[in-house]
């Protein structure tokens, strides 16, 4: 069995949504397909729960007046017989209602969760009523009845894989399963998520439930690629990665795939492939144990990124040191990107500054602190790169006008990240592309 995972904007619009049900029966192989909301939903729902937040209902109220005319309209689109219309019309009714509801009662933490899934249990609805009427036989799966996460906010696998596998087993004449990405329930049984973009790490711990024979994620671009495209005109997709280069590159900013979704299907040796919906044509890139070179093979950026220097010449030869300072990261729950050290000094990076003045503040104990805002995390990804000779030349040379604040290097095999000021990166991304790709 495969899993397939559709993004926002492949079910965006009424025509892809078709071009997706085209795609899951192009053969004859059994299916998990994973669902995202329709693109803007999820945006829609967090703004219509921000405006419950601060008690501005007439506010909240407007903005389901319009996402539901936006439901109706893709409804008309989407359908071309009227009774699956008026069906459709009926099931988003019931979702629209409860938004509604929701005005009427207290606003909590809890709610909120409640309102960002109407996103996915819509989209998977409304598709499977699309099967239907193409006379395509398939199930819904309500993700809610296995996807769970434990005390920790962590996947329950054991739990999903046993659930799962009673399910597909009572379901066993049938080949197409349809079932909501992001979503699930936490420990208190209560209706949670599992983060923005969590559709990707959906598939992947279902991939890894059923021991999937592939996990393919379908997206708007035909795999990973060299460089951002965003910012760099030259770039081309990676044809293999290995799922240690993949992981570094999600978590270093490649945006085309959540950085947690790799460890489920690492786990069991699953093939994750990276697919464009427009293009189903497209090879993509394909994410497993092997990768056919050592060279070079991506750039990443993370931007958002707060530097913080510990100076203290107390920290001289003095043992114990790193980990008080790393405890106290620990207590506000703030992981660590980058870490370099000196003597005298300790500089981290952080992408969530929540509790930066509470950090500061503890970390002032220890000597002086110095924060720099604004900053970005380039990282080169490969095949035991670090081993390569020649390899610290090129990047150097590339960014020899680059002022460059911080360097990390041997950490991992696959991976080495600079620090610079975020004003640097568009030039700097462009560098490293012409002098390690040669475009």
């Amino acid at each position: 069995m495969q899993v397939y995972k559709f993004g926002g904007t492949s079910v965006g619009r009424p025509e892809r949504m078709h071009s997706v049900a085209d795609l899951i029966t192009r053969d004859d192989q059994s299916k998990i397909v994973v669902l995202s909301a329709l693109s803007g939903t999820t945006n829609s729902l967090v703004s219509i729960g921000e405006s419950l937040a601060e008690d501005k209902k007439e506010d909240a109220l407007e903005k389901i007046n319009v996402l539901r005319s936006h439901y109706n309209e893709f409804i008309d689109s989407l359908f071309s017989t009227q009774e699956k219309k008026n069906e459709a019309r009926e099931v988003i009714t019931e979702h629209f209602e409860f938004l509604k509801i929701t005005l009427k009662i207290s606003f909590n933490e809890a709610l909120s969760r409640d309102i960002l899934a109407q996103g996915e249990l819509m989209s998977t609805k409304l598709f499977t009523l699309l099967l239907q009427e193409r006379s395509i036989p398939a199930q819904l799966l309500p993700a809610l009845e296995f996807m769970k996460t434990n005390e920790d906010h962590e996947p329950d696998l054991d739990f999903i894989s046993a659930k799962l596998s009673a399910i597909l087993e009572k379901n066993r004449n049938q080949g197409l399963f349809i079932t909501q990405g992001y979503i699930c329930k936490n420990h208190k049984g209560e209706i949670d998520n599992l983060q923005r973009g969590g559709s990707d790490y959906t598939a992947s711990l279902i991939g890894a439930a059923i021991k999937a024979t592939d996990v393919q994620i379908w997206t708007d671009i035909d795999g990973m690629h060299n460089n951002d495209p965003r910012v760099v005109d030259k770039t081309y997709p990676i044809a293999e990665l290995s799922f240690d280069e993949a992981a570094e590159l999600a978590y270093f900013g490649a945006k085309i795939l959540h950085p947690a979704s790799i460890w489920p299907a690492q786990k069991y040796g699953i093939p994750v492939k990276l697919l464009n919906t427009m293009q189903p044509e497209a090879k993509g890139t394909v994410i497993s144990k092997g990768t056919i070179s050592a060279d070079v093979k991506a750039i990443a950026a993370k931007d958002g990124i707060t530097a913080i220097k510990i100076k203290s010449t107390r920290m001289l030869l003095a043992y114990g040191f790193l980990r008080k300072i790393f405890e106290i990261f620990e207590k506000y729950k703030t992981p660590i990107d980058m870490i370099t050290t000196s003597e005298v000094a300790v500089s981290v990076t952080i992408d969530e500054d929540e509790h930066l003045d509470k950090i500061v503040k503890e970390l002032s104990q220890f000597g002086q602190v110095e924060i720099d805002k604004a900053q970005t995390i380039i990282c080169v990804v490969g095949n035991f790169v670090a081993e390569q000779k020649g390899i610290v030349t090129k990047i150097f040379d590339a960014l020899e006008e680059t002022p460059i604040r911080m360097i990390s290097y041997g950490g991992s095999r696959h991976n080495i990240s600079l620090l610079t000021d975020s004003s640097n990166k568009e030039n700097a991304l462009k560098k490293l592309n012409e002098h390690m790709f040669g475009l």
